[in-house]
């Protein structure tokens, strides 16, 4: 439910082509939907500019279907996070638009046309590893209404990698830098650019990486200026954050 769809509700009962009962019964719903194991908040989409998203890790495949099932009836457009294959296949059965990144486990159904924006946000990891937390971070970009480049396996082990795609770097509106091990690629772009940068750690590593703590830490302590750092593996997070700073740009 979005502002154009309430605006078209409205009109219909203006111009008598419903009736108010009738416009009731489709607003009802706002601003969220009780089944009893989930509030479904069909009000984000006008609040923040993009509908619920669901995080599928720990729900049944059930729950999902039915969440996927009431936000269809609105009119949502649908990204998953988190769903493996078995959930793709039970959502695909009652949508066959759905489209699934089995890397970034992510599942999309669009009910609405977008129109991609002039600036990009760039999508960089350091190593292969960390590419799916990277293409969960570029599906949900996309989805929300960025235009997007990817810069894979470009980490300080091989820096020259990176020096050679420095353009990259100049023509991004906003970069996100996603990296394991010793997160250290984050700073070294932040010291090559003066765009916003999101960083965020994976828990690719070693033992003593503690399954992305020392990538964090050496995110939150990196001493290049306008960098950000998300929660580890948090691809979502990090492309919603771009994503609002990529739309400001847009703005005449």
């Amino acid at each position: 439910m979005d502002t154009r769809h309430i605006k078209k509700i409205l009109d219909a009962v203006k111009f008598r082509r419903i009736k108010v009962e009738d416009a009731i019964d489709k607003l009802k719903h706002l601003p969220y939907e009780d089944i009893g194991f989930a509030q479904i908040d069909h009000h984000r989409q006008l609040r923040q500019g993009f509908p619920e998203v669901i995080f599928c890790k720990g729900k049944s495949i059930e729950q999902v279907v039915e969440i996927v099932e009431r936000m269809l009836e609105k009119k949502s457009d649908i990204l998953a996070t988190r769903a493996d294959l078995n959930i793709y296949k039970a959502v695909r059965a009652i949508d066959p638009r759905a489209r699934y990144n089995d890397l970034g486990m992510t599942i999309v159904i669009e009910n609405k046309e977008k129109e991609l924006t002039e600036g990009k946000i760039l999508i960089i990891t350091a190593g292969t590893s960390d590419v799916p937390v990277a293409e969960e971070a570029k599906v949900t970009a996309e989805m929300l209404g960025s235009s997007t480049e990817s810069l894979y396996d470009v980490g300080v082990a091989g820096i020259h990698r990176l020096l050679d795609k420095k353009e990259m770097l100049h023509n991004a509106r906003v970069i996100i830098v996603i990296a394991g091990m010793d997160g250290a690629l984050a700073s070294v772009v932040g010291g090559l650019t003066d765009k916003p940068i999101i960083a965020v750690p994976t828990s690719s590593g070693y033992g003593t990486s503690f399954s992305g703590l020392s990538a964090l830490l050496a995110m939150l302590n990196s001493c290049a200026p306008g960098l950000a750092t998300v929660n580890i593996d948090n691809g979502f997070g990090a492309a919603c954050i771009a994503h609002r700073i990529n739309i400001l740009g847009e703005q005449k």
